[in-house]
């Protein structure tokens, strides 16, 4: 199972943290996990090459996991293009989470 811890600061998302894998089928053809990956990488290239916000991050393919977060300063234009990437990779999340629960757990704080 593949667990995605979302914090918030306000209304905006702050920090996302994706541990595991989904074990929905075996590695390679796990389209569930390839999903749920591609949502969220997705989401950090846009923060960092579309809205130009340097994003430190942590990653290890091996076990499944991937770590970021925004930085505590962010121009308006920067905190806005976040709001709109976050919140449309919260929708793909939720959505998978969703229709697949017994293999995705996702937690909002």
């Amino acid at each position: 199972m593949t667990i995605v811890k979302i914090k918030k600061q306000g209304r905006s998302i702050k920090s996302v943290e994706s541990i595991g894998h989904t074990g929905y089928a075996a590695e390679g053809e796990d389209i569930v996990c390839a999903a749920l990956s591609s949502v969220i990488q997705t989401a950090l290239l846009g923060l960092l090459q579309v809205a130009g916000i340097n994003i430190k991050f942590d990653r290890d393919d091996e076990d499944g996991y991937l770590k970021f977060e925004l930085p505590d300063i962010l121009s308006a234009e920067q905190a806005h293009d976040a709001d709109v990437i976050l919140t449309t990779m919260y929708m793909g999340i939720a959505d998978l989470s969703e229709s697949y629960s017994d293999y995705i757990k996702l937690e909002v704080k």
